[in-house]
């Protein structure tokens, strides 16, 4: 520390353009947050290409640890933003994936993408939350939003995923208990579902209705074959609020209004307000920021789920 210096205090420097440029202080938000609210990538993401010195702030690299405010201009890659201005509003699509597609932008074996699919748009990027792997199908859902896609996704949240399962063989009432109560042991830890129903079946085929708040990579599959059940077919119904609608077929994409986007950015504790606010750190609260850092969605009831209404059961859990 330079000499003079005190702990919290902000380091300031000259930019070749004559911007002051504050690292680690009290004031404005993280860059990665920003870049991230802006729907250029997730906030690991960004920290990858901060750490690469694929980002700059007023002309200068960025560091690890920055922090931006109103009118700082950050260039990342191709994209330039400036910060505190007006942003798009959060958009938010969802797709039902067919399987066969991979959820990614950057595959070596070039197989058809999910990302393909979607509308292209411009000043802005689809970011993908959760993923399915290559054999499932099912519900997937893609928002411009950085900060609603973290909430979704991060572990802390708790968000419900649901799933429809078709396996080989029936589990017993022992195994059923073990995957709900005890849980079961995988390579990476121990899993169990939150719920588990019995949807019936016919011959050696028998569908399951699961529910559990983590995304681990192919937890459902690994689960039901430590179990001994190998699973023949897997559909995700249901991801927080957001129901899989029996209209929306396979390869099909359908973006939601603008009143159940404000829906699921209230229900996970971003209001319209807060979104906008977000923008421009010096009028965002930073109490009421850390409220909603604190806040998890509650659990999910049939009321108030997007898609609910239009959705019509089968035997199997599924109509397609």
């Amino acid at each position: 520390m330079k000499k003079g210096a005190r702990s919290g205090e902000s380091r300031v420097h000259d930019s070749p353009t004559g911007v002051k440029l504050t690292e680690d202080k009290s004031h404005g938000e993280k860059l990665q947050k920003v870049l991230a609210q802006a729907g250029i990538g997730s906030r690991r993401m960004m920290e990858e290409w901060i750490a690469s010195g694929r980002v700059s702030v007023n002309g200068v690299a960025a560091t690890l640890g920055m922090r931006v405010s109103e009118g700082d201009l950050i260039k990342a890659d191709h994209r330039t933003l400036r910060v505190g201005e007006k942003q798009h509003a959060a958009r938010v699509m969802i797709y039902h994936k067919p399987e066969g597609e991979i959820v990614s932008q950057d595959d070596p074996e070039k197989r058809p993408s999910v990302f393909d699919k979607l509308p292209k748009l411009r000043g802005q990027r689809w970011i993908a939350i959760g993923r399915l792997d290559f054999n499932t199908s099912g519900l997937l859902i893609f928002t411009t939003y950085g900060e609603l896609a973290n909430r979704l996704m991060h572990p802390r949240f708790q968000v419900e995923r649901e799933y429809a399962v078709r396996v080989q063989g029936t589990l017993s009432e022992a195994q059923m208990n073990q995957a709900l109560n005890k849980g079961v042991e995988l390579e990476d830890g121990w899993a169990k579902f939150d719920k588990l129903e019995d949807q019936g079946g016919e011959g050696f085929n028998h569908w399951y209705r699961v529910m559990l708040k983590e995304g681990r990579n192919r937890i459902v599959r690994r689960t039901f074959e430590a179990l001994g059940l190998p699973v023949s077919r897997l559909i995700r119904i249901r991801f927080g609020i957001i129901d899989l609608p029996p209209r929306l077929k396979r390869g099909m994409t359908a973006e939601l209004a603008k009143s159940e986007v404000a829906q699921i950015l209230d229900w996970t504790g971003i209001s319209a307000e807060s979104q906008r606010a977000s923008h421009d750190p010096r009028k965002s609260d930073p109490t009421r920021s850390e409220k909603r850092k604190r806040h998890a969605p509650a659990e999910t009831g049939s009321a108030g789920r997007i898609g609910t209404a239009r959705r019509n059961k089968s035997k199997s859990g599924v109509n397609h």
